[in-house]
């Protein structure tokens, strides 16, 4: 793997033009019918084998696929040998809120393998959702590590050291053989080699990927839930479930552990039954369908409100329809508190 970029080694370079992908125009905010602003992007559908059904910018280009990769690296950990109650799986995959539920669930992680928070790496932060946020100041809370948004996976990540014998200190090290484990799968799961490696905000190693690979990884975590649920017996037995059937089916069954309530994600998962679906900062997204067709966007400015109309635009071309009642497919533009203009996909796979 690539030497990972750390705030030691980054050296800021120019970017010209001709440098960077080809987004096109996704989705754009309107006021009394003029366009007001506009959100460039790239995205892709893909089918069970992995090819293109629908693509719009350049989803072959590199990119960080931030908090999104979490399912991924969940499927790493279950390999090595993790095994938790669906819930505090899901947890493990999850961009939480840091509701109460939340931060339980990752002390629950470490309590059932002999650890506390102190063995954490992460860094330490508010609760990411707005009410959870404001609960916890009002309570008197600072930034701690099991508050921030990312503790369920680090609390998991502690616990598969601990079950494997190997050390728990330094384990967000690139070469630490659990790094290197969920470098694998990754591999594994989305038919490429890295483009690069750099550090998360968490901390955790990050890969540069393709929305196309990330896409498909999504597809067979799907898939392979959906099989799982279709049945698996043979002659009386039920074959045990795989990494990524285990975290598949942890996700949809608990979508409120993988983010929270009054999140978009937590509620496209309880739209599409069989869905798995996860954000990431810098506005990507991505949904993975039960019949192995999958779909991610990245936004290019990271304007986290166009994630989710765009993904619904792309869903919409494979005859799915997530927002009946179109408050994740358009959103409300507001002016003296009254909606006076729209935030909407433009037509851009047609």
């Amino acid at each position: 793997m690539p030497t990972p970029v750390t705030s030691a080694a980054f050296r800021p370079a120019p970017y010209l033009p001709q440098d960077l992908p080809q987004h096109t125009v996704l989705v754009v905010a309107s006021r009394d019918g003029l366009a007001e602003s506009a959100h460039y992007g790239s995205a892709i559908a893909t089918a069970p084998d992995g090819s293109t059904l629908a693509a719009a910018g350049s989803p072959l280009a590199p990119f960080y696929p931030r908090s999104s990769l979490k399912p991924l690296q969940a499927v790493a950990l279950v390999r090595a040998g993790l095994q938790l109650p669906a819930r505090l799986l899901a947890l493990t995959a999850s961009s939480h809120s840091g509701a109460a539920q939340h931060r339980d669930g990752a002390l629950e992680i470490l309590e059932m393998h002999g650890l506390t928070p102190d063995d954490l790496e992460n860094s330490a932060d508010l609760p990411y959702g707005q009410a959870e946020r404001e609960d916890w100041l009002r309570a008197g809370g600072s930034p701690t590590q099991l508050a921030q948004n990312c503790s369920g996976k680090h609390a998991s990540m502690v616990a598969t050291c601990r079950i494997n014998g190997w050390p728990v200190k330094g384990y967000l090290d690139p070469a630490h053989p659990l790094q290197q484990l969920v470098a694998r799968t990754v591999i594994d799961l989305t038919g490429e080699e890295p483009f690069g490696l750099s550090t998360d905000g968490c901390g955790t190693p990050l890969f540069s990927l393709t929305l196309r690979g990330m896409a498909s990884a999504f597809g067979r975590i799907a898939s392979a839930a959906s099989s799982a649920k279709g049945g698996g017996a043979n002659d009386g037995a039920v074959a045990p479930l795989s990494a990524e059937a285990a975290v598949g089916l942890a996700m949809q069954q608990h979508p409120d552990m993988v983010a929270g309530e009054r999140r978009d994600v937590t509620e496209l998962m309880r739209r599409l039954p069989g869905a798995v679906a996860k954000d990431g900062f810098e506005g990507v997204q991505l949904v993975g369908l039960p019949d192995g067709r999958a779909v991610a966007v990245k936004i290019s400015d990271g304007g986290d409100r166009a994630r989710m109309p765009a993904t619904v635009r792309v869903l919409e071309s494979l005859g799915l329809d997530p927002a009946p009642s179109s408050d994740l497919g358009v959103l409300p533009v507001f002016g003296g508190g009254r909606p006076v203009g729209v935030l909407q996909a433009t037509d851009f796979l047609s």
